[in-house]
Parts: structure tokens; C-alpha cells; sequence
């Protein structure tokens, strides 16, 4: 099964860079089936996460009947696990704050807090990116030029926070069903987990559903993932505030860059 999932990911890649070279009248008809196939999907999707809730209680009802609590102590885990691992994805952008960007810490996260709580609050990074755009140029003094470049892209492809989360419930639900995973499926599950957060739709509950085409490539049945329904709401709260933190930290840090390589430029 791994091996048919890097099949169609290396298919999918030349695919994709063919269509680069082509004219792009000849392209659009391709480009524009693909986007009414993806708000199609989006749309059955957000039917499906209406419903989630239920199907996601009566799931975890019957789990806990059989197993204990035991099942749900698990779930308490991977979650633990997966909030530690983004509080370390903070604490790496704080060392980026501090050491490349000069700037303190607590004033720098004070100007932060209204683009992150609004970010915990509706799960999506698109949502916040007019938000993230304000708060860069109007309280961090960040040139238009950088925000407005680095915020859109990185709402699309700055997905750090979903993809280690991705990989911590692969590694859970590989655990749960009693499935080893050697080094070559790990290093596929990483660098599946890391392209398909890339280019992610921005929006509330799209983690857990690319995440059903991980598990393919790890061997664990996609179904798993509704074991999952009933926390992921507010993993994708806090992965998405993280997301959004990585965005802004990255604009101080290209805006300090561009600052740095100006003023010798200026003295000259």
C-alpha cells in the first residue's frame, strides 16, 4: 500500500510540473475541473463534519463500553502529545524572535494575541489573514511589501502545525491498530504528511481529512481517523493558531532581513 501511495504522489508531481510548461490557455480547462472538483469535495466534506459530532460520540460510546477508560486515557495522551509538540514549535519561533529578529519576546506576543486568539477561535488561517496583514504592518512596523507577501503564502503553504500533528496520529492510530512501521514508512509518512499540508485548504476540519490519505500510505485503515473526530476540533484550534504564529514570524524575520541588507545601501 505505501508503495502505490508514492506511486500516485510521484505521478502526481510530474503531473503537476508538466502542466507548469504548458501555455496556460491550454492548462485553465484542467485547472478549472480540479477547483470545481475541490469545492465539490469541500462542500460533502462540510456535510460530513456537521454529522461528525454524532457519528463521533456513538463511536466513542461503544469503544469505551468495550475497552474502558482506558480508551479515552489514549486519547488523552495523543492529545497531550500533540499540544507538547506545537508548544515546541513555539518555543522555536521564539528563538527565531529573539536571536534573528532582535525583538522581545513579550511586547512581540502582545502584538501577536489578537490574530492568535481569532485564529483558536474560528480554525482557519484564511480566516485570520486580513487580521495577520493588519497586525504586521499597523503594530509590528512590518513593510506592506513583506506582509502582503508572506501572509497570503504562508496561509497557503506555512501548515507546519497540521503537518506534525498529522504525523503524531498516524504514529497513535499505528499504535491502536498494532501496525510497525519501519524506517521507510516513517520516512514516507513525514514527507507525505509535510507535501500534503502544503497547499491545504485553509479551513476548519481539512486536516483531519487529508489525513485519511496518509493513513493509506501507512498501511492503517482510513476509517480510523473518526477515532479521532472527537478531539480534533481543538487540536485544529491550537494547530491553526500556531500556523498563524509561524506566519507572523516569518514576516519579522524577512522584514528584519530586508531592514539589514538596506542600510549599508543607505550609508553608501
Amino acid at each position: 500500500m505505501s508503495g502505490e501511495m508514492l506511486s500516485i504522489i510521484v505521478f502526481a508531481i510530474i503531473v503537476g510540473v508538466s502542466m507548469i510548461t504548458l501555455p496556460k490557455e491550454s492548462s485553465k480547462p484542467i485547472l478549472d475541473l480540479l477547483e470545481s472538483v475541490q469545492k465539490i469535495t469541500l462542500k460533502v466534506v462540510s456535510w460530513a463534519m456537521r454529522l461528525a459530532p454524532f457519528a463521533a460520540f456513538g463511536i466513542m460510546t461503544g469503544i469505551t463500553s468495550k475497552l474502558g477508560l482506558s480508551a479515552l486515557s489514549g486519547l488523552g495522551a495523543y492529545m497531550l502529545t500533540v499540544v507538547a509538540g506545537l508548544l515546541v514549535m513555539i518555543f522555536v519561533y521564539m528563538l527565531i524572535l529573539k536571536f534573528f529578529t532582535k525583538r522581545p519576546l513579550s511586547s512581540t506576543f502582545a502584538m501577536m494575541k489578537d490574530a492568535q486568539l481569532l485564529a483558536f477561535s474560528t480554525s482557519s488561517s484564511a480566516a485570520v489573514m486580513p487580521l495577520s496583514i493588519k497586525t504586521a504592518e499597523k503594530k509590528m512596523k512590518v513593510k506592506p511589501k513583506v506582509s502582503q507577501f508572506i501572509i497570503p503564502l504562508g496561509t497557503t503553504i506555512n501548515m507546519y502545525g497540521t503537518a506534525l500533528y498529522q504525523i503524531i496520529a498516524v504514529f497513535f492510530l499505528a499504535q491502536l491498530f498494532n501496525i510497525d512501521l519501519g524506517f521507510t514508512a516513517i520516512l514516507l509518512i513525514s514527507l507525505t504528511a509535510l507535501a500534503a499540508s502544503i497547499g491545504a485548504p485553509s479551513a476548519p476540519g481539512t486536516g483531519i481529512v487529508i489525513l485519511s490519505t496518509i493513513l493509506i500510505a501507512a498501511g492503517i485503515p482510513p476509517v480510523a481517523v473518526v477515532l479521532l473526530l472527537g478531539v480534533d476540533r481543538i487540536l485544529d484550534m491550537t494547530r491553526t493558531m500556531v500556523n498563524v504564529t509561524g506566519d507572523l514570524t516569518a514576516c519579522l524575520f524577512f522584514d528584519n532581513r530586508i531592514k539589514a541588507e538596506s542600510l549599508p545601501e543607505e550609508k553608501l
